[in-house]
């Protein structure tokens, strides 16, 4: 059937470069069936905190500090205060801190708010230092 054609040598093609081993491979391997399940792996192993609970002396503490920038607040005071930042995907979160001045502290919103525009939620405050606290006594 096929005799007349056999014994002919293999043509090759003067448009299309020869197809390497490797990508001839390629058309053959699994296609990724299952869309997006890399990046849920990878979402599931990603490690977030948890927010720490705060006890009652910390919270005194941190009482007594926001009384303490009330006091000089038209002074702008320059804080660093770590808080926490909930994760948007997932239970828990992470710490972060944060260097600014204090423009106001909104007690109706319960929330710091910075100059540059930034805003910390009370309850998201693990810390607040700052130069101003180490002529007060804690």
């Amino acid at each position: 059937m096929y005799e007349d054609i056999i014994h002919l040598p293999h043509h090759v093609s003067e448009r299309h470069p020869r197809m390497s081993m490797m990508d001839r491979a390629a058309q053959f391997s699994p296609f990724a069936a299952l869309t997006g399940y890399d990046a849920a792996i990878k979402e599931t192993a990603r490690l977030t905190d948890r927010k720490i609970e705060l006890t009652e002396e910390m919270q005194a503490r941190l009482n007594d500090r926001m009384n303490w920038l009330q006091e000089e607040l038209q002074n702008y005071p320059p804080v660093e205060i770590t808080y926490f930042i909930p994760d948007d995907y997932k239970e828990g979160g992470r710490y972060h801190t944060l260097q600014g001045q204090i423009k106001r502290i909104d007690n109706v919103e319960h929330m710091l708010r910075l100059c540059d525009g930034a805003c910390i939620h009370f309850e998201d405050i693990l810390d607040i230092s700052s130069e101003l606290f180490k002529t007060r006594s804690p």
